[in-house]
């Protein structure tokens, strides 16, 4: 008996692992790309608008496919589904290490995009595999591994570039999924498919005809202007096939995805917060290495870090997370995942009002990041993945995960392109002149940006107190 029950630990312990290995490799690569933007610039002889699409194809590619790929997760089996994502992920690894022009670097991150479906598939694997008692710590080493992956990201980032070249990067982006597939497919039960049934074909493309011009006028409406005749009719065409979409899904008997369980309190407060959260995870990761590599003779802030030591300053934040990911679990198990939410939330808050108003030294700045984007996201990012989990039938879990994904996603890319806009015109959201001016980032700009980001995770912590309270499992 005894020697089961350390098979069992043991089974569990070497899935969990396989499963934070596969989250690590969306979560490194996502934030990758952001410190090698200016070399890629002079390399390829693009302009900065041009190479902005870097980051905007890969968010596009993951807010349209993580959806559509969670849900084929459950028709089909979550552990087959992932390793076909994880090997595609690898393909856009390739293409991207072996591009020679901006439009195949663009194709690699579009590849790389659907990576995103990787933490739904994840988490419903473990749903499926581990045990009660391992379940929460799991979901906590995997969402702690998407902060600390993104943080590792950035510091390996600045490393390669600054050492190598920009395209050791994508050579990262090969290693870590193909090794992941090994482990999967070493260590992972395979995971029950349902009745198959015929995909809503049309529902997934509403989805994503809706999805992409809306998220295309948040990424680029920065660059077009916020009025100008393209990012309005983007926005009206979202909204419009969004509702279309909604219409059509409520009318299926085997929707693509369940507009009805979307709409249950369990879970569109957690889905809400979700969208505020992504919201600060992605500025952060612009904001900070942005404020410490201003050089302070010229701007009259910052303290003129390398790339390299720029990524540094989120190192603590990133130990932290890779700490606190099996803690959050744990708060989870014993007193209910709305509690870490909370938590979360409001410390991600915390993080950002000390950064607005205290930013002069370089421990403000370790400070406030360890708050927001390492101790306050881990909690957040644990917390919600639990509550869908536990909110949601298990024949549900992929496509539930996957609009939580989303719908993170597009809070980031709102995020990042907000915080631009703050920064670049000194306060002045609306000001499209102040921004294409030419003047730089200014500090009044950042400190609007940072009350700006915890302003909203205060709205993150109301919305989680709203939140249903879910059973414990112990």
């Amino acid at each position: 008996m005894a020697a089961a029950d350390t098979a069992r630990r043991s089974g569990a312990y070497r899935t969990i692992a396989s499963l934070t290995l596969a989250s690590l490799a969306y979560a490194v690569m996502q934030m990758m790309v952001v410190p090698a933007l200016p070399a890629i610039e002079r390399d390829l002889g693009a302009d900065s608008s041009s190479v902005a699409w870097l980051i905007s194809a890969f968010l596009l590619s993951t807010a349209v496919s993580t959806p559509v790929l969670g849900r084929l997760g459950d028709m089909f089996g979550k552990e087959r589904m992932l390793m076909i994502v994880l090997a595609v992920f690898a393909a856009g690894g390739v293409l991207g290490a072996f591009a020679t022009s901006l439009e195949m670097l663009i194709a690699a991150r579009v590849v790389q995009g659907l990576g995103g479906a990787i933490f739904p598939l994840a988490f419903g694997i473990a749903r499926d595999a581990l045990p009660a008692d391992k379940l929460s710590m799991g979901i906590g080493l995997m969402s702690g591994s998407f902060g600390v992956g993104g943080g590792a990201g950035l510091v390996l980032s600045g490393l390669i570039v600054d050492h190598a070249s920009w395209h050791g990067i994508f050579w990262v982006g090969i290693a870590i999924p193909l090794a992941a597939i090994v482990c999967v497919r070493a260590f992972v039960p395979a995971s029950p498919a349902r009745t198959r049934v015929q995909l809503d074909w049309l529902g997934a493309i509403l989805l994503g005809g809706g999805l992409m011009p809306l998220l295309l006028a948040v990424s680029r409406g920065r660059a077009w202007g916020w009025g100008s005749p393209a990012v309005l009719g983007l926005l009206a065409g979202g909204a419009a096939l969004l509702v279309l979409w909604t219409l059509w899904e409520l009318r299926r008997r085997e929707p693509l995805i369940d507009v009805r369980l979307l709409a249950r309190r369990p879970v569109w407060t957690v889905n809400a917060a979700a969208l505020f959260v992504g919201f600060g995870m992605y500025a952060t990761s612009y904001l900070v290495p942005q404020l410490v590599q201003a050089d302070p003779l010229h701007a009259g802030f910052g303290f003129d870090a390398s790339t390299t030591a720029a990524g540094l300053f989120l190192l603590p934040a990133m130990l932290v997370g890779l700490v606190f990911g099996p803690v959050s679990g744990t708060l989870a198990s014993r007193f209910g995942p709305k509690l870490p939410l909370v938590l979360g939330t409001a410390t991600m808050a915390a993080g950002f009002a000390l950064l607005a108003f205290a930013h002069d030294a370089p421990w403000h700045v370790y400070l406030g990041a360890l708050l927001s984007y390492g101790l306050g996201l881990t909690l957040a990012l644990t917390a919600m993945a639990n509550l869908i989990l536990v909110g949601v039938p298990r024949a549900q879990t992929g496509e539930s995960t996957g609009m939580n994904t989303m719908v993170r996603t597009v809070g980031g890319s709102l995020g990042s392109q907000v915080v631009a806009a703050l920064v670049l015109a000194g306060g002045a959201a609306g000001s499209v002149a102040a921004s294409a001016s030419g003047g730089g980032p200014t500090e009044h700009g950042f400190t609007v940006a940072f009350a700006v980001c915890a302003a909203l995770l205060l709205v993150a912590t109301a919305l989680s107190a709203a939140v249903p309270s879910a059973p414990t499992r112990e």
